[in-house]
């Protein structure tokens, strides 16, 4: 089948998202429950039950998201064990990110624990390791749904992608159910006959599978009673149910469910993902995918958009070991997964995704990327938002903001370059942050009012400081007419960005009830210059047993504050990691005192668990540059008399693929690395072989291409 890549291809994927997004936040609350006990508990529940602007990361989006992330990192051709490296390089070592139930309980624990002690994939999914109760759980299947998303109306393609990424961990039906899956939301883009979806994606599994008996017993059943799913369900329960089955969430009973939701909801959205959900065991997951399949195939005019699209107010996290990655937001995932679409094809990439990748720029139809609203110090005001088509500085669309009642006063339209535990509803996956947003950087976008006397101004907030800052000259607005806002933000001591937008001041002149504003092409650039501190920034209490650095994501190992130092111990090897992921070239200092052991790192350019530059205090009194490359190894090393409990600053600059190493004003280490340098990526700390280390005084410089440093 040729490829078929129209126009309105960016929002079928926006809506694919939405629809798995959706999935997963309706099935989320009853996950694990039969029919039964969710009818007895919640009746007939067909919305929301959780209020889902405050979902935390989950394994259902986490997945998807970084397994797609292996084909920007490796390219399109990558292979199982390349993205089974990736799941070394990008899931923290046992909380987060996936179920860690236990070595042969857990198919994705089992996967990561042989990947992590070297068995590779596809060996580290085998049924012949694993055994088939392990590899046929429901996993091969609920995090495929972006191979579908990339290449539309080619099932056979989108089918092997998912087998490939889905080899790191299952086998047998488990594959399956992975080329199922994406073959059905590849077809979604050019069929509209549900039963024709279903059946041309069981053409991509064969066709003696246990997978392919139970789907066409389904579509057999449902051609004789296409009026009755309750009745559907029933037959599901009694021939595939979970007793049928062995392991904590096998995927045929709930692959049952998917072929059963995706009939009888009759090409509906609404009915589709409600029946899914309703029919219990694994919600979220069945859900998720179901809402992916249905959101392509209905498209954005297909999704009860107040029902089902407003509350989630693009709200998206993840939980990576890579916190800056971790902040992110449904239609910029989209445009994400666009851009590799258009890849694929061999087509050239639209400037609307490019630019909608840079920039918040509103033109995949009712995004709001999470930007929020709020009324300074008037109790009777309220505020909204939403996408409109009514005023656009660049494209068609911007983000409309709407007071009611505000008759003069303040209020901000934000978004959040970092979320806090306050922010979120539950802690389900652990989603450790990075900013996404740094002194140093600046601030731009565009706004518009058809109100008079109004005036506007660059804001953030620190929240380290708990205090707004007021940034650039005030401006006053011309009645409809677009003004461009453009400002750096200052370098801070120790600060944390968690807000950053724009401060609108309207005079007690203004006498219309609603004042309405435009916001458009928000973007951020330029390079970072920071410090950080750790008496300010303190611990963030997440539950009663996961307590968070500010600002850092924890890949392994124990790490706590004393006064303004951080200190690591590991057994192994310990590292956490902050800064922005995308920053190329700066400068990076920071002191180190060793305590304990023999291994002392700190870590630049990290771009991952298994990607990463480091300089160590070593054994044998060596100061060692090392490259993590799926392990560490040594680049260069200088002899350096270290001792424990005494501090050492160090100054470490990377620009383009050299490497500098500093310490008390001397160049100890210069270094060139001419084999696939790292050129971007995250600052880290780290110990290693039973070592402890307490680290300070870090800054980060950012350096702008072209202005290479004095050294």
């Amino acid at each position: 089948m040729s490829m078929r890549i129209g126009p309105d291809y960016p929002e079928r994927v926006y809506a694919g998202w939405l629809g798995k997004v959706i999935g997963v936040r309706l099935g989320a609350p009853v996950e694990g429950m039969t029919h039964q006990e969710i009818i007895a508990k919640y009746g007939y529940i067909d919305r929301y039950i959780i209020d889902v602007s405050r979902f935390a990361a989950d394994d259902d989006t986490n997945c998807p998201l970084v397994f797609l992330q292996t084909l920007e990192d490796y390219g399109l051709d990558a292979t199982p064990y390349e993205f089974g490296l990736n799941w070394l390089n990008y899931a923290p070592y046992e909380h987060g990110f996936f179920w860690w139930g236990g070595y042969g309980i857990s198919t994705e624990h089992t996967a990561y624990q042989n990947l992590y002690h070297g068995i590779m994939a596809p060996d580290s999914g085998s049924a012949r390791l694993n055994g088939t109760t392990v590899a046929e759980q429901i996993g091969g299947q609920i995090f495929v749904d972006p191979f579908g998303l990339i290449a539309p109306g080619r099932p056979s393609v989108a089918a092997d992608y998912a087998e490939r990424s889905s080899r790191v961990s299952h086998d047998g039906n488990g594959i399956y159910g992975a080329r199922f899956i994406a073959a059905c939301i590849s077809m979604a883009f050019v069929e509209s006959d549900m039963m024709r979806i279903v059946k041309a994606a069981l053409d991509e599994i064969p066709s003696d599978s246990e997978y392919r008996r139970m789907a066409d017993d389904v579509i057999a059943f449902y051609e004789k009673h296409p009026e009755d799913w309750e009745a559907g369900y029933d037959f599901v329960f009694r021939n595939y149910g979970y007793d049928k089955y062995p392991g904590t969430c096998h995927i045929i009973p709930n692959a049952a469910i998917v072929i059963l939701s995706l009939l009888y909801g009759k090409g509906d959205f609404d009915r589709t993902v409600v029946i899914c959900n309703l029919c219990g065991w694994d919600t979220d997951c069945n859900a998720g995918n179901v809402g992916t399949i249905m959101g392509v195939k209905c498209g954005l005019s297909g999704i009860d958009h107040d029902k089902w699209v407003a509350p989630l107010q693009d709200f998206f996290v993840s939980s990576s070991v890579i916190g800056s990655r971790n902040i992110i937001d449904i239609p910029t995932a989209a445009w994400r997964t666009a851009k590799i679409g258009y890849e694929l094809a061999g087509e050239e990439v639209p400037e609307q995704v490019l630019r909608g990748l840079a920039a918040r720029t509103f033109e995949l139809p009712g995004s709001t990327h999470g930007f929020k609203a709020r009324v300074h110090g008037r109790a009777d005001a309220s505020c909204e938002l939403s996408n409109t088509d009514e005023a656009a500085f660049e494209g068609r669309r911007s983000l409309k903001l709407r007071a009611h009642e505000l008759f003069g006063g303040e209020l901000s339209l934000y978004c959040k370059p970092y979320y806090e535990p306050g922010d979120f509803m539950d802690n389900r996956y652990e989603p450790e942050l990075s900013p996404t947003l740094y002194p140093g950087q600046s601030l731009d976008c565009a706004v518009m009012t058809p109100c008079r006397s109004v005036t506007v101004q660059l804001y953030i907030n620190d929240r380290n400081s708990d205090r707004d800052i007021l940034l650039g000259p005030c401006r006053v607005l011309e009645p409809g007419e677009w003004t461009l806002l453009s400002c750096q933000i200052p370098p801070m001591e120790g600060a944390c960005i968690r807000e950053a937008g724009v401060r609108f001041k309207v005079n007690d002149d203004v006498d219309a009830k609603d004042f309405i504003a435009y916001l458009d092409a928000f973007e951020v650039r330029g390079e970072p210059r920071y410090t950080i501190d750790f008496a300010k920034g303190g611990i963030e209490k997440w539950s009663w047993c996961q307590r968070n650095i500010n600002q850092f994501t924890r890949f392994k190992g124990s790490w706590r504050l004393e006064s303004d130092a951080l200190v690591g111990s590991c057994a192994d090897r310990g590292e956490v990691y902050t800064g922005g992921h995308t920053v190329e070239n700066y400068t990076l200092k920071a002191a180190l005192k060793p305590l304990l052991g023999s291994c002392h790192r700190l870590l630049f350019r990290v771009q991952g668990a298994a990607r990463s530059y480091a300089i160590a205090l070593k054994e044998n009194k060596r100061l060692v540059l090392e490259k993590n490359a799926n392990g560490y190894g040594e680049l260069a090393s200088v002899p350096f008399d270290w001792q424990h409990d005494a501090a050492y600053g160090f100054e470490v600059t990377v620009y383009d693929n050299e490497i500098y190493i500093k310490h008390a004003g001397k160049l100890l280490i210069k270094y060139t690395d001419a084999q696939a340098p790292y050129l971007s990526g995250q600052l880290g700390l780290g110990v290693a072989d039973a070592s402890c280390c307490s680290f300070q005084d870090i800054e980060v410089i950012g350096i702008a291409k072209g202005e290479k440093p004095c050294l």
